[in-house]
């Protein structure tokens, strides 16, 4: 499996978690819903601001979304 598809994966899980839409997490994240979707399907490779935009939205380290 790709890390792209491992990262979206992880992000869709504690979107999920937390009780958050797409729609949500976006606007939180300040990032277009139609790219958060692409991130968690896996067809996006993201930069480490994005990611950190999302982490932070989420209120969860960066290392809980790029796993082991």
């Amino acid at each position: 499996m790709s890390i792209s598809i491992e990262i979206g994966q992880r992000i869709r899980e504690i979107r999920k978690n937390n009780g958050l839409t797409q729609e949500d997490l976006a606007g939180l994240a300040e990032i277009d819903r139609s790219f958060l979707s692409e991130i968690e399907n896996g067809h996006k490779n993201i930069s480490v601001e994005i990611l950190k935009k999302i982490a932070d939205a989420l209120k969860v380290r960066i290392s809980l979304i790029l796993g082991d």
